[in-house]
């Protein structure tokens, strides 16, 4: 297996689990059938050791999900150790507040994960109702607090902007209180209506788009000025802290992903795994693939899609890769690349029209 980007290779494992779905979400995830994850670990076991020989020095794993604290650390530990790890890879876990305390990351810690990724989402506890989350804001001060004092390389703490009945200074707080819990990185994603979800079928619920652009750069400027840099449109991080496995992602390196409804990347080949836990434990017993389906990109598609991806980022695209005619105060140029602006980020999608 090769390399898209030299020395560097990601592997995603997928975590299907949740004890409450959340009203916005639309991942392949589910909160009644926790039961499975004694079966479903033995399943990502197998799956990796049947792939293991055949993957190069791994550089970055991620546990997404669904909530991928509700893994033992033994059974991360099962995970982890059939992978061939590089002597300093990133290894991070998604965390909910209301499932870690101090012995689970320490358990963590100690198995081999370097970053954790604490879905806080608000800092209001009326907002945390509204996106249906199961912690308060007291959760979220005594999970950060135990992440940063079990020592880890770095963490990270996941906002979402745009709920109903978040005001503008409702989110100046979550900003606020975010800060003084010092997280060398912060995710703040605006809140977006995905088709099949309880928030799609609810349209007085639904976000107001000047209201989140008005957020947006608010975390803009207060994430700056305490000196996380923005370094994608999305993630805020101090020097040395960005979150290497989404660069793998943004940067259309290779990867591979394990479990139910995860997607793999190879040099222009993605493909993606059956979607249900059932289904997935159904073939693996069978001894048959769990890949549901793929596809192969041709050289134009993968150069449109690693421009795109490149112009959410702060090192943006060529110079002659885009069109800015028109864009002033979206765009500006650096040296021979063009980024975007504060304002260029809220638009990202029409400036992606003028890539070449």
């Amino acid at each position: 297996m090769t390399t898209g980007a030299p020395g560097h290779f990601g592997i995603y494992v997928h975590i299907p689990f949740c004890l409450r779905r959340c009203d916005y979400c639309a991942f392949a995830t589910w909160d009644d059938r926790s039961s499975l994850l004694p079966a479903y670990v033995g399943g990502l076991v197998s799956e990796i050791a049947a792939a293991a020989a055949a993957l190069p020095g791994v550089t970055s794993v991620f546990f997404g999900g669904g909530t991928p604290s509700l893994l033992a650390p033994e059974q991360l530990r099962s995970v982890l150790r059939l992978l061939p790890l590089e002597p300093a890879a990133e290894v991070s876990v998604e965390c909910n507040p209301d499932t870690v305390d101090a012995e689970r990351l320490a358990g963590y810690h100690d198995a081999g994960v370097t970053r954790i990724s604490l879905g806080a989402q608000s800092l209001c506890d009326h907002v945390l109702v509204a996106l249906g989350r199961t912690h308060g804001v007291d959760g979220v001060v005594r999970a950060a607090a135990a992440v940063a004092a079990e020592g880890f390389d770095s963490w990270n703490l996941d906002l979402i902007y745009g709920a109903v009945g978040e005001s503008l200074d409702d989110w100046r707080t979550t900003l606020g209180c975010a800060l003084d819990l010092h997280p060398p990185h912060v995710s703040a994603y605006g809140l977006t209506v995905e088709p099949g979800t309880p928030l799609a079928d609810d349209p007085d619920r639904f976000p107001d788009d000047d209201d989140q652009a008005d957020k947006y750069e608010l975390a803009e400027r207060l994430l700056s000025v305490a000196g996380l840099e923005s370094y994608e449109i999305s993630n805020w991080a101090r020097p040395g802290h960005q979150c290497r496995h989404n660069h793998c992602y943004w940067s259309q390196g290779n990867y591979r992903g394990f479990g139910c409804a995860a997607h793999s990347h190879v040099d222009g080949r993605r493909w993606w795994n059956v979607r249900t836990p059932e289904r997935y434990l159904s073939l693996l017993d069978a001894g048959e693939s769990v890949v549901a389906a793929g596809e192969r990109l041709d050289p134009t598609q993968r150069r449109a899609e690693r421009l795109q991806l490149a112009l959410r980022t702060s090192g943006g695209v060529p110079a002659s890769a885009l069109d800015t005619e028109g864009l002033d105060g979206l765009v500006e140029r650096r040296r021979d690349r063009v980024v975007l602006t504060t304002s260029g980020r809220l638009l990202a999608n029409e400036v992606a029209t003028r890539l070449r």
